[in-house]
């Protein structure tokens, strides 16, 4: 096993990952755990498999090797598990029941390494009556209760993307259970399979409103409650060019710096006084659109006042503090989010970018011994 504490490399340093080629949430937990040191070697498809993008530009592959293996050929399994005879982690994404008719179900792997840890990223999990059916991130999400706590109540429910069902309800809790398992594998020479469901992580977010929903501290209504959009000082507001400033001022210290920057403290009423929210949220609106998004920038510049600029997806790495911080880099021409988190003696990196399908061949053959992988490169 190579040095854990090689700098630029990761805590995860000599750990070897296979992931089998899929979209979304299993290449996001596989980029993860590349970012944090993995060896993640990527077992792409012949046909090709992945965003609808140029392969140049997934950098949810940065960080990994690829090799092109034909599961549904003669000697694809067996290729595959000779993979899976020297690795720590496999992940894949198939809808339940595909990998153990292409001969590399869990069962099959366990039989060929019993410390394997065996990680399943789906949306519906291994059972339940849905188990089956296919989907999508928004699918996935509307099930739990989160999908409708998000956007205005005279609005349909706001769509976040996919990042509160592929990668925080899927992806991460993917990545938290492969390693807990490691970790327990490495304890009693036991792999096990993780069931990773993005409806479970979806709901397992929410964990903290079902507490004060029990409470009666929280109605169950869109922007209604104090960290959803209802609170008149914890929401977005327009400025005068059309940019939006974003508002957490919550205690009633932050708040009270809030108000007084914005130059309304003689008129705010009090932070509690609910039955007047309506009336605070109408006069920091109209405060808001007197000035520019930068000239409220500037004036908040320094505060706890608890507001920020709301930024586009290109003018974040250009915020002076997450600039300071390196939050973003360049690497292979393309700016994209740096590893997280840091690590004071395992310093993470970028080592390479996107794993084009296939080019890692006779690499991952000669580092993992495995020759017959060459035999059905291309």
């Amino acid at each position: 096993m190579a040095d854990a504490g090689t700098p630029g490399q990761g805590p995860l340093v000599g750990v070897r990952v296979v992931e089998l080629a899929g979209i979304g949430p299993g290449p996001f937990a596989a980029m993860l755990l590349a970012d944090l040191g993995a060896d993640v070697v990527r077992v792409d498809r012949p046909d090709g498999t992945g965003l609808a993008i140029d392969p140049e530009y997934d950098i949810t592959n940065r960080n990994k090797r690829s090799v092109i293996v034909d599961l549904k050929s003669e000697d694809g399994p067996d290729l595959v598990l000779d993979l899976v005879d020297r690795a720590d982690i496999l992940i894949e994404g198939y809808r339940p029941g595909v990998a153990e008719r292409l001969g590399v179900g869990p069962e099959t792997c366990h039989a060929r390494n019993p410390r394997l840890v065996y990680g399943r990223m789906t949306g519906w999990g291994q059972q339940g009556p849905l188990a089956g059916r296919a989907g999508h991130d928004i699918a996935y999400l509307a099930p739990t209760g989160t999908l409708g706590m998000i956007g205005s109540p005279d609005e349909p429910p706001a769509v976040p993307a996919n990042l509160v069902g592929d990668y925080a309800g899927g992806s991460l809790y993917l990545v938290v259970g492969v390693l807990a398992a490691l970790h327990h594998a490495r304890a009693t020479g036991t792999g096990q399979v993780v069931d990773a469901a993005i409806v479970d992580g979806a709901a397992h977010l929410a964990t903290m409103i079902h507490g004060m929903l029990a409470a009666g501290r929280w109605q169950d209504r869109r922007a209604a409650n104090l960290l959803d959009g209802g609170c008149p000082f914890y929401g977005t507001y327009e400025t005068a060019d059309g940019g939006y400033m974003a508002v957490g001022a919550l205690e009633q210290q932050f708040y009270e710096e809030f108000v007084d920057l914005l130059g309304i403290r003689d008129r705010a009423p009090a932070r509690k006084d609910v039955a007047r929210w309506g009336e605070l949220r109408e006069m920091v609106a109209a405060r808001f659109k007197a000035r520019t998004r930068d000239e409220w920038t500037a004036v908040f510049e320094g505060s706890d006042a608890c507001v920020a600029p709301v930024l586009s997806l290109r003018e974040a790495p250009h915020h002076p503090h997450l600039a300071a911080r390196g939050t973003f880099t360049d690497f292979g021409g393309i700016t994209q989010p740096a590893p997280a988190p840091r690590f004071s003696a395992t310093r993470t990196s970028l080592r390479s970018g996107p794993a084009q399908p296939g080019a890692d061949t006779a690499a991952v053959a000669r580092d993992w011994d495995i020759p017959g992988l060459l035999k059905d490169d291309g």
